[in-house]
């Protein structure tokens, strides 16, 4: 196994089993209670997310959002792992943790979805009353992936800037 496959595959599941082990430990210490880390601005609440991003979804039929949730997590992980091993060869360090990032952030929501039907989040940011939706570690991982993955593709890669 060659060094991408090696760190594509290490970062996938690292990302994974860290959301699958900070959901946890939310569920089991956050029950019912709050834990300001930063007052007035970042606290660790649980909170329980029948929808996607922002809730989107959260009053849709079971069904619906179930299949629509799950059904896109995974197409996420296989377009993800298709596009790594169809092109690891050509792919940058920067792709390879971009994607390994979306990969095992879309498996830790999968695992939340299909198993519980709902994700567990708990990290809250707010200034005051004002309250960014609560997020997990997949949901951090994925957005960091691909925004990451959209701004080398976008300016860094044409600008040589990073090599392989």
């Amino acid at each position: 196994m060659n060094r991408k496959n090696i760190a594509f595959w290490y970062i996938f599941f690292f990302v994974f089993f860290l959301d699958l082990t900070t959901k946890y430990l939310a569920e089991n210490f956050l029950q019912g209670k709050t834990i300001s880390i930063i007052p007035n601005f970042f606290d660790l609440t649980l909170v329980w997310n029948k929808g996607a991003a922002f809730g989107m979804l959260a009053e849709a039929p079971d069904y619906v959002r179930k299949f629509i949730l799950v059904g896109s997590s995974i197409v996420a992980i296989v377009v993800v792992i298709v596009y790594f091993l169809k092109s690891k060869d050509k792919l940058s360090y920067v792709e390879i943790f971009s994607l390994s990032l979306i990969g095992g952030g879309s498996l830790g929501n999968l695992y939340d979805r299909f198993l519980l039907g709902q994700v567990r989040d708990f990290l809250d940011f707010y200034i005051k009353d004002h309250h960014w939706p609560a997020f997990n570690i997949a949901d951090a991982s994925i957005t960091v992936g691909i925004g990451l993955f959209i701004f080398y593709e976008l300016y860094l890669k044409k600008k040589s800037i990073i090599n392989s």
